[in-house]
């Protein structure tokens, strides 16, 4: 019988092992995928790709006992050799080949030559043969930097007092309305995917007073735009004792602020990979949805079409104006109309036209949407009542506020629209693992 007494130990060593090792010529066991075959003769440089990042390995003939004409890219294999210092070489090391093991080969030759620095090749190449293409370089280091986003997130809010929390996505009614659901059938029961956790995280106000949770969401929108997605992950957060919406904006800049440091700190190498150059979030500026619209129409010759509704175009607008102005990257839209946001969102006491919540720009794209929520019993029954809507399937959310709840909001960052602007990319899909549109279902 064996027990297991916790993580064993391995020999063969990772990256950053391998850099903190300080005497030169020691011999060392690494395992990796090959990258890259660069055959010179008497000598081929093998370069093996890690999860921090690639390793180069030497291949002398009549030294290393294989060979390299055997060895195929993509091969997963163990290799056993001397680490020596390489300044020209990736990490600034490199492994002198004694052995190599062959763990895995592939069946036949890759589609994509991800071992290119850039995927010369269409979008939708790339989302076909997605797991694939993600083994480039450039594109594994998106995803690292989305991690990164994430983990701002949660660090921060932990720091604040917020408990995480995991939300149904399959649910009875849903928390937005309209037409835009994706309906099921739940054992002979009408169901939906759930367009945000907002209902459960406004009833759990009520149990942990501040609360988080990332996760997915679901929009049966027809658009199929560069900014849409069918399902994208939503990083949500809520908290009680608010004393205006303006708690909830000062929130979001203490999280941004923290997580453009994390991503300066611990993802340095994934920046530079991508040639990012991190925006600015000290100061951003706050501004009236109705002010917002007029700036614009003034300084850009813009006629205002819609007084209630912001225009992607218009979002672009405020993005460019506040950035001439203010050198600002990001900017709150503040006091959005009543008609654009849900039953919920508590309405502006003195004019009831417009909410209590905001909007977050970032270069000219909506990236969060919040605001405070009505928490009074009565108010939110006259909300549904004006709305034309009944309590059906909104019984047990209802009765969270018949029994008290204190003021509070929250909001709903979109990851990969934030991963997008972050990376200065162009569309929604280059930041999404496996995209989900109106006509793509796989991989």
């Amino acid at each position: 019988m064996e027990f297991m007494t916790g993580v064993k130990q391995k020999e063969t060593l990772e990256l950053p092992a391998l850099l903190a090792m300080a005497q030169e010529g020691e011999q060392v066991k690494v395992h990796g995928t090959v990258h890259t075959i660069r055959d010179m003769g008497e000598v081929a440089f093998v370069v093996l790709r890690k999860r921090d990042g690639l390793l180069q390995c030497v291949y002398e003939e009549g030294v290393t006992k294989f060979d390299i004409k055997d060895l195929k890219e993509e091969s997963a294999i163990e290799v056993t050799g001397k680490l020596f210092k390489e300044e020209r070489a990736p990490q600034g090391i490199e492994i002198r080949i004694e052995e190599i093991r062959v763990l895995s080969e592939p069946a036949e030759p890759l589609p994509l030559a991800v071992s290119k620095w850039k995927l010369n090749t269409s979008l939708e190449a790339k989302l076909n043969m997605r797991p694939i293409s993600l083994r480039n370089l450039q594109e594994r280091a998106k995803f690292r930097i989305q991690e990164g986003i994430v983990r701002g997130f949660r660090d921060f809010l932990y720091s604040q007092g917020f408990t995480e929390i995991h939300t149904p996505k399959i649910g009875a009614k849903s928390a937005e309305g309209g037409s835009n659901l994706f309906r099921l059938d739940y054992f002979h029961r009408p169901a939906v995917l759930q367009q945000s956790p907002q209902l459960y995280k406004q009833m759990m106000v009520g149990v942990f007073e501040r609360v988080f949770e990332t996760g997915p969401v679901f929009r049966a929108e027809k658009h199929n735009t560069k900014r849409h997605l069918n399902e994208y992950t939503s990083l949500d957060f809520e908290m009680g004792y608010i004393d205006s919406f303006e708690d909830l904006m000062a929130m979001e800049t203490g999280f941004l602020q923290y997580m453009l440091a994390l991503l300066e700190k611990e993802y340095k190498k994934e920046l530079d990979i991508l040639k990012v150059t991190l925006p600015k979030a000290d100061h951003i500026p706050a501004v009236r949805f109705d002010k917002a619209k007029e700036l614009v129409a003034e300084k850009y010759n813009r006629k205002i079409r819609n007084p209630f509704d912001l225009e992607p175009e218009e979002e672009a607008l405020i993005g460019r104006y506040f950035k001439e102005e203010y050198d600002a990257d990001f900017v709150f839209i503040t006091y959005y109309p009543s008609k654009k946001r849900p039953f919920y969102a508590m309405d502006d006491p003195a004019d009831s036209r417009f909410t209590l919540s905001f909007d977050l720009l970032f270069d000219g794209l909506e990236i969060t949407t919040g605001g405070q929520r009505i928490h009074d019993y009565n108010m939110l029954l006259a909300k549904l009542k004006a709305r034309g809507m009944t309590e059906e399937g909104l019984e047990q959310y209802l009765d969270t506020f018949k029994h008290g709840m204190p003021p509070h909001g929250g909001l709903g960052i979109g990851l990969e629209r934030l991963t997008m602007k972050l990376l200065g990319e162009e569309n929604v899909r280059e930041t999404t693992l496996f995209p989900r549109d109106l006509s793509r279902l796989e991989p």
